[in-house]
């Protein structure tokens, strides 16, 4: 009976800690976003060596007696991956909390750095932001309430109305959506290219401020590049040779192109919208003889043994999108349904992008 007490005393325990663990996880994001916002991971880069925790604290801008706190932030930044202690090398005694280490950046932290070309800072800053992190809070009472989602419960009206009416609001989205495209820009011309082959025009819808359109545009002189998106999206952005900004309603009409990219928007609205949207990506297109064909880069949810981490990056942002958006993240039988649905005859699958995938859809 001993035995089994302590048994049921052990699971008793293990169950309350993994409770707590879920609890206080947001302690990991907002570390980070302090880290951020503080400059830390700017000021250990500039510094060059392991920089001691003596010489972070004198540089940091912060209040005297906040800074024997620095250490208790380090450690959890430490512990989740961001930063690494190294030893540092020295001809003079260092006293005991230091032990003789410094932190250094993890490789996941240069995509952090203010001035990395590849920064996803402001991406990190947008999702972190009250306004985005408000409607949480209220995730409940929308399940219990006839409101589209919880940001409309929080704000009163939808997302996308909110960017066209508040400049800020609208400014740091579009900003953290741009250093995401830069990332995948990056990737899909590196090792991609071969998807835009034999295009001579391509219309990138819900494309910002242009980040993506510009870079294929630069990449590719000969193809016509349109990137297309709300009025007061790209009001006041300037085009070049090959590459051209349209403002309006891709559920209304999308421009006539070779080839349509989706780069994360189908999985901010419902599957009625998509369909909408994907059917009028059609229209735009011509058929696959004449090499007309949709590109969509978004998540496929697809569990994957030892891929853990991954799966529940796309669960989040399944969660993301129940509570900002109409949307959803989707299963290759999900595409393949919303496909079908639209008048899409084929489509391929590939899984290139880490937490997202690269399909071509024929009409």
């Amino acid at each position: 009976m001993a035995l089994l007490n302590g048994e049921l005393s052990k699971e008793l325990l293990d169950s309350q800690a993994h409770i707590w663990n879920h609890i206080f996880s947001f302690i990991k994001s907002m570390s980070l976003k302090c880290a951020i916002q503080l400059q830390i991971p700017d000021i250990i880069a500039r510094h060059g060596s392991p920089m001691r925790l003596s010489e972070l604290v004198e540089a940091l801008p912060i209040k005297r007696e906040r800074t024997h706190c620095v250490y208790r932030l380090m450690r959890i930044l430490v512990y989740s991956g961001f930063f690494v202690k190294q030893s540092v090398s020295t001809t003079h005694g260092c006293n005991n909390e230091e032990g003789g280490e410094g932190y250094m950046l993890a490789p996941a932290s240069r995509f952090l750095l203010k001035e990395e070309p590849l920064t996803i800072r402001p991406f990190l800053l947008a999702m972190l932001d009250p306004m985005l992190m408000d409607p949480w809070q209220h995730l409940s009472t929308w399940f219990q309430n006839d409101d589209v989602n919880p940001f409309h419960t929080t704000n009163g009206r939808m997302f996308w109305d909110l960017a066209g009416q508040d400049p800020k609001f609208n400014q740091f989205f579009n900003e953290g959506m741009a250093s995401d495209a830069k990332l995948i820009t990056s990737i899909v011309l590196e090792h991609y290219q071969g998807v835009f082959e034999g295009l001579d025009s391509i219309v990138d819808v819900g494309g910002g401020i242009g980040t993506l359109a510009e870079a294929i545009a630069k990449a590719f002189p000969n193809i016509m590049c349109i990137n297309f998106d709300l009025p007061h999206v790209v009001d006041g952005l300037v085009g070049s040779k090959n590459l051209s900004y349209v403002g309006g309603d891709m559920f209304e009409a999308i421009p006539k192109a070779h080839a349509v990219l989706l780069k994360w928007i189908l999985h901010d609205w419902s599957d009625e919208e998509c369909i909408k949207i994907l059917k009028q990506c059609k229209e735009a297109i011509p058929s696959k003889e004449n090499g007309g064909k949709l590109i969509i880069i978004d998540m496929v949810v697809k569990a994957q043994k030892g891929e853990d981490e991954l799966l529940e990056t796309q669960l989040f942002f399944d969660m993301l999108m129940m509570n900002l958006m109409t949307g959803r993240e989707r299963s290759e039988k999900e595409w393949a349904g919303l496909f079908r649905d639209a008048g899409f005859r084929d489509y391929k699958i590939s899984p290139v992008l880490g937490l997202r995938s690269l399909i071509e859809v024929y009409p």
